[in-house]
């Protein structure tokens, strides 16, 4: 058996370090890179990856499994049901000191290359009867840019009341 053929050590060492946290009273952290084959949440995707809580507390029917990380956990108050593949979790991690554990980023999907032009596209400096171009009816007058949004954050903030 070579290194390729060998089961992959990252879903014991998650459940290694998923133990080691809830025996010391920590929150086990996830970081999971997303794409198409991860069930979570996408409003709550930063920069392609999402962290997750995946402690007693905030997790129910937990289950850290050889392929996929399955739980289901509220999000916004709306329960939702999370699957992971393993290899997708690129850390785990107590959120109380930052102990943990990085592995590395699963392979980038290779993009499927562009298609060849299409034949009946017109050529350069040729007009297509069948183009039409589109104007917008709501546009201020003018060349003037859309208002900038307001400064600041768009994130509220919550305010503590004693």
């Amino acid at each position: 058996m070579n290194e390729q053929d060998s089961p992959s050590t990252r879903p014991y060492l998650i459940r290694a370090m998923y133990e080691w946290c809830s025996d010391n009273g920590f929150t086990p952290y996830v970081v999971v890179r997303v794409d198409a084959s991860v069930q979570v949440p996408r409003e709550y995707v930063k920069d392609g990856e999402i962290v997750l809580n995946i402690s007693m507390d905030a997790t129910s029917a937990l289950q850290l499994g050889n392929d996929y990380i399955e739980f289901k956990a509220r999000f916004g108050g709306q329960p939702r049901e999370i699957m992971v593949p393993v290899g997708h979790v690129t850390a785990i991690y107590a959120r109380e000191n930052g102990q943990g554990m990085a592995f590395p980023p699963p392979p980038v999907p290779q993009e499927l290359p562009a298609p060849p032009p299409s034949p009946t596209l017109a050529l350069a400096g040729e007009r297509d009867e069948r183009v039409v171009p589109l104007h917008r009816t709501d546009a201020p007058e003018g060349d003037e840019p859309p208002p900038a949004p307001p400064a600041g954050g768009s994130r509220p903030a919550l305010k503590r009341v004693k």
